[in-house]
């Protein structure tokens, strides 16, 4: 073989060869995302949460239409999404790029965009406050780093989890699907309730409450009270066979009273 020709070769094959390189990017580039369970994440691994258990997480949070809602690591988008096929404003948070555009397209074909957003953003450093409701699937670890900025929200603010609790923060409520659901089958509640932890005055009588989360235990006048919790902005308690209802606002609650006696009362902060 001669030069020229060997040399012809050379050329030939390496343009065959740099146009199969060529294509093959190309088509690798081209190639739509699909998302693995089980793929790593910033802060965890991607697990779907299942729909129907999807649902059940938005009826417990009792959410309607006047609701803004923020999924934390909302992966490919399905709370969001059904959220806002529900006639919400939603925005989901997802640090991976890739998912983000994969809900974005997801919520175009369900017809959804243009009251389901998400931004590719670090949770930790997304103000999530102006929400009425926040739905997450995180390990409780990571909730409970959370945990600090839920409890400073709007008292009434629905924070809902798959699966992952608290700790000792108990759920004001927990449902579990039934059905096909094997896995990732239970919904957790918590209402931010109001802080009332102090001494109050109510007419003539100091009413000292002690707070822990939801709960609330104390004294009227010398008296304990019994049953004291909070749900959100609202709290009752019992002294005696009195059961006391209230709104807290700030430094002040005002509401009713039933069984002992009837009326209506009212409390100042010191």
């Amino acid at each position: 073989m001669n030069a020229r020709r060997a040399t012809g070769l050379l050329v030939i094959t390496a343009v065959v060869t740099m146009t199969w390189v060529a294509a093959h990017a190309q088509a690798t580039q081209t190639k739509p995302f699909e998302p693995t369970v089980g793929q790593a994440g910033k802060d965890v691994v991607w697990v779907p949460t299942p729909q129907a258990l999807v649902e059940k997480m938005l009826d417990i949070a009792k959410v309607t239409p006047q609701d803004y809602l923020m999924d934390l690591g909302s992966g490919d988008g399905r709370t969001v999404i059904t959220a806002a096929k529900r006639g919400l404003n939603a925005q989901g948070v997802e640090y991976n790029p890739d998912m983000v555009e994969l809900s974005k397209k997801n919520a175009t074909a369900a017809g959804v965009n243009g009251k389901a957003n998400f931004v590719k953003a670090d949770l930790f450093e997304t103000d999530f406050s102006k929400a009425q409701v926040v739905t997450m699937f995180l390990l409780p670890s990571i909730n409970m780093r959370l945990r600090p900025t839920i409890l400073k929200m709007k008292p009434g603010t629905r924070i809902v989890s798959n699966t992952f609790t608290m700790e000792d923060w108990q759920p004001d409520q927990s449902e579990t699907i039934g059905g096909d659901c094997t896995s990732w089958c239970t919904a957790h509640l918590w209402i931010v309730p109001a802080q009332v932890q102090g001494a109050w005055q109510v007419g003539s009588n100091a009413l000292t409450l002690k707070q822990t989360f939801q709960m609330v235990e104390g004294t009227l006048g010398s008296t304990p009270i019994t049953g004291g919790r909070l749900r959100g902005d609202e709290i009752t308690f019992s002294v005696d066979k009195t059961k006391y209802t209230g709104r807290v606002n700030g430094t002040s609650i005002s509401g009713t009273t039933s069984g002992g006696s009837s009326g209506a009362w009212s409390a100042t902060k010191k």
